[in-house]
């Protein structure tokens, strides 16, 4: 079985492919070792700047395990988490995040509001930062040259 993080790499390429930012997020139920869901960027495909990979895996994970909380299961993403992913996986109850490249610019867990560290904040999940990070940040490159 591929580890989460090669599987959020897997949805960020993909989501590259479809022209999004390549961002990937895989949530694991670290009991069994279920993948319960697995996401890329899908903003301009859906017209929904909500649509970022972290929400759409925490809403998939939801829907399957048929709760609005995911405690216990951890996330795998590949781009430090802005301010709107961020409350989304403390709303979730998320135990760990891991995640890739930092974003200083828009990244809302080390960098900016530095969200988990808010007294507003409920929950903060362990978070475990710099997991492939030379791959996402070359990722991220790689899309923005081509762009310009």
């Amino acid at each position: 079985m591929a580890r989460p993080m090669d599987l959020a790499f897997a949805a960020a390429e993909a989501a590259a492919a479809r022209g999004e930012v390549p961002v990937g997020a895989v949530i694991v139920d670290p009991a069994t070792g279920t993948v319960l869901a697995a996401a890329g960027n899908r903003t301009e495909e859906l017209c929904d700047p909500s649509a970022h990979a972290e929400l759409l895996a925490i809403r998939e994970a939801c829907a399957v395990r048929g709760q609005p909380r995911l405690p216990g299961c951890d996330l795998y993403v590949t781009l430090e988490p802005c301010a709107l992913c961020a409350a989304a996986i403390s709303f979730a109850r998320i135990r760990r995040v891991y995640y890739g490249a930092y974003d200083p610019k828009g990244g809302a867990v080390d960098h900016g509001p530095r969200f988990f560290g808010q007294p507003t904040c409920h929950h903060v999940p362990e978070v475990y930062s710099g997991i492939g990070e030379t791959r996402a940040g070359r990722l991220l490159r790689d899309f923005f040259r081509e762009r310009r």
